[in-house]
């Protein structure tokens, strides 16, 4: 088979995967008080749309996502990165390795007080710009940080969960906030959900707003316990389309990480989505 026959037939395949796990997803409905899109007004993204913007997205030379842990972590947060690494695995279907820690320091205008909580932040910029983009490997299909540092993007934000560039393949977040009122199992799924979302936006992926969506942006942890673990009908197809993953396989590798990692509400989701699409 020609590789135009091949990759339309890929097309095909992925398009008929996305309607058979719609059911297992909420439309994204109205934004309740101070949710991302009350004020923040995105398009959106469609799988078509992905595939009409020459996406960065991982090459034959470029199959390694790098975790880069910057900071000092509890064992604790060590646990939940060790986690998130085997995660993105499995979501992405590539090689993830984790480097060895590296010290964060920054100076002002890199550094500032937040005015309502005094909390010591870093500036996201700094971070992605000068400690970042300097050290990606050549081989890195992205490179990411994981920091206890509360993070900002800018003076007109009071904080920001992670950022990551559309271009650069670079991106950062932190886990400063998402520990808040939650036992391991939540401390975990936030970790998870935010290093998968970031990641996504390193591979061109916007904001979903079609549906309630791992890539869906959120504004509050109270937003980002509301979005699900896992990529939308649309964004899943995007996510198996760069990785060379049939649908049916990455489900079965995300059930897989959720079972070992006490998930079980989550893997039996995942099992039902890759019965799903194979046609069980």
């Amino acid at each position: 088979m020609s590789a135009a026959r091949e990759a339309k037939k890929e097309l095909k395949e992925l398009r008929e995967s996305m309607k058979k796990v719609e059911p297992f997803f909420e439309p994204m409905g109205k934004p309740e008080a101070y949710d991302w899109l009350g004020s923040n007004n995105e398009p959106g993204q469609t799988f078509e749309q992905y595939l009409d913007s020459d996406p960065t997205k991982p090459t034959k030379e470029r199959q390694t996502i790098y975790v880069l842990p910057l900071g000092t972590f509890t064992p604790q947060q060590n646990k939940i990165i060790d986690a998130s690494v085997g995660y993105l695995a499995a979501f992405y279907d590539l090689k993830v390795e984790k480097l060895a820690a590296r010290e964060l320091r920054a100076v002002w205008p890199n550094v500032r007080q937040n005015k309502f909580t005094r909390t010591h932040q870093i500036k996201t910029g700094h971070i992605l710009n000068d400690i970042l983009k300097p050290m990606l490997p050549a081989d890195a299909a992205a490179l990411i940080a994981f920091t206890v540092d509360d993070l900002y993007p800018d003076d007109s934000k009071s904080y920001v969960f992670g950022q990551a560039s559309l271009e650069s393949r670079v991106g950062v977040w932190s886990l400063a906030r998402l520990d808040d009122n939650a036992d391991y199992s939540k401390f975990l799924r936030r970790t998870l959900k935010i290093a998968a979302h970031e990641t996504g936006h390193m591979f061109s992926m916007w904001h979903c707003t079609k549906y309630e969506c791992l890539m869906s942006g959120t504004n509050h942890l109270g937003e980002t316990d509301r979005r699900p673990i896992d990529a939308c009908p649309e964004c899943m197809a995007k996510i198996a389309w760069i990785s060379d993953i049939t649908p049916k396989d990455r489900y079965k590798k995300l059930a897989d990480f959720c079972q070992k990692n006490g998930l079980a509400s989550d893997a039996t989701e995942f099992t039902k989505k890759m019965n799903a699409v194979a046609g069980n």
